[in-house]
C-alpha cells in the first residue's frame, strides 16, 4: 500500500484520534468518540483511503519500495 500521508498529517490524526477515544472512555461524548479509531488507524498505517481517489498526498517524497 502506498503511503500518502506526511508526518504533520499523521501527528494530527494521532492527537485527534486519541482525544476522541479518551472522551468516549470517560463517557463525555458517548459512543461517537470511538470513531477516533479511524484517524488513529490511518495515521499508524500512513495511508488515507479517502485521499486515494483524489490523488492527494501530504508526504514530501515517495519512498522507494
Amino acid at each position: 500500500m502506498v503511503k500518502n500521508m506526511g508526518n504533520i498529517d499523521r501527528g494530527l490524526r494521532v492527537v485527534v484520534g486519541v482525544f476522541l477515544i479518551i472522551l468516549a472512555v470517560t463517557g463525555t461524548i458517548g459512543v461517537w468518540g470511538w470513531l477516533g479509531l479511524i484517524p488513529l488507524g490511518t495515521a499508524l498505517v500512513g495511508t488515507c483511503p479517502a485521499y486515494l481517489p483524489f490523488g492527494i498526498k501530504t508526504c514530501k517524497t515517495q519512498p522507494k519500495e
